[in-house]
């Protein structure tokens, strides 16, 4: 029996099942549309202009694969790179530990708990420019803050250079998205615990489990999925870490917080060389996809 011979046994005619699929595709063309215009079309320019000379005024010139070849004598790549790395293990550890804490603390309903999740979740509303822009004011060292109240209670005897040494510069930063980024994440996390059907801790504890063998044999091999999301978004973001750098500490003190994104943002609007930092943006992007490809079929 035909394709359409088959339709027809079942009650579907064929004229009907084409009006159907037409309507699936009308359905699909605007997000099809917004897919194409602000993704796929971006994506394939930035592939050419990484091909080409292209200056930010003048007509482009082909020079493949110029702008890949000198992407190691770039001054500020490696070490950009190297500090990303650090940045983003340093930051997802921290960040997945308080983010876990948070979710186990407000897991359970009881009185109150929603004034909790609420207070927790808050600074994942305040924009990340503005949260970069409102801790460089505590803890500016002229009028923030911060130093008079920590002088005042003991804690220190002078100003701290919260943002003057590299070290406490990676420390702010850090500090930084950790309160901007942790009650986003407990939102994530608390979904997944909520997904665990309660049986299963009953069970445990009618068979004698205790706190520690009931979060480490059930609570993190249940919550695995919602994990590794957690840690794709998390890794995905710090290595595609702007905003925090630039509002923060702008890259400072002497370039020694400039993350990948930032050196290609001084490439294309400070040397105006946006052939090269189309190049970086590509490679970038390529490790962002192999990296998020491993650590899917990893935590699977």
């Amino acid at each position: 029996m035909t394709r359409s011979g088959r339709r027809a046994a079942h009650g579907t005619p064929p004229a009907r099942w084409r009006s159907r699929k037409i309507q699936g595709w009308l359905y699909a063309a605007p997000t099809a549309v917004i897919v194409g215009v602000l993704f796929i079309a971006p994506l394939v320019l930035v592939v050419w202009m990484s091909l080409n000379r292209w200056p930010l005024l003048g007509a482009p010139a082909l020079n493949a694969p110029d702008n890949y070849t000198k992407i190691a004598d770039n001054p500020l790549f490696v070490d950009a790179v190297l500090f990303t790395l650090k940045y983003t293990v340093i930051t997802t550890v921290l960040l997945s530990a308080v983010a876990l804490g948070l979710a186990l603390l407000v897991q359970d309903r009881r009185p109150g708990i929603g004034f909790f999740r609420t207070a927790f979740f808050l600074p994942g509303a305040v924009g990340f420019a503005a949260a970069g822009l409102l801790f460089y004011g505590m803890l500016n060292n002229d009028f923030g803050p911060i130093d008079p109240m920590l002088q005042a209670i003991g804690l220190t005897s002078e100003p701290v250079k919260w943002i003057g040494t590299p070290n406490m510069a990676l420390f702010s930063t850090i500090t930084l998205v950790i309160w901007r980024f942790a009650g986003f994440n407990m939102l994530i996390l608390l979904t997944g615990l909520q997904a665990i059907p309660t049986e299963v801790y009953e069970a445990a504890r009618s068979d004698g489990a205790n706190r520690r063998q009931i979060f480490t044999r059930i609570t993190l091999p249940l919550l695995r999925p919602t994990l590794a999301l957690m840690l794709i978004l998390s890794v995905t973001g710090s290595l595609l870490a702007f905003d925090q750098f630039f509002v923060f500490t702008n890259g400072g003190p002497d370039n020694s917080t400039v993350s990948m994104v930032m050196v290609v943002y001084r490439d294309a609007f400070f040397r105006f060389d946006l052939g090269g930092a189309a190049a970086l943006s590509v490679v970038l992007l390529v490790a962002l996809v192999g990296l998020n490809t491993f650590m899917m079929r990893r935590l699977r």
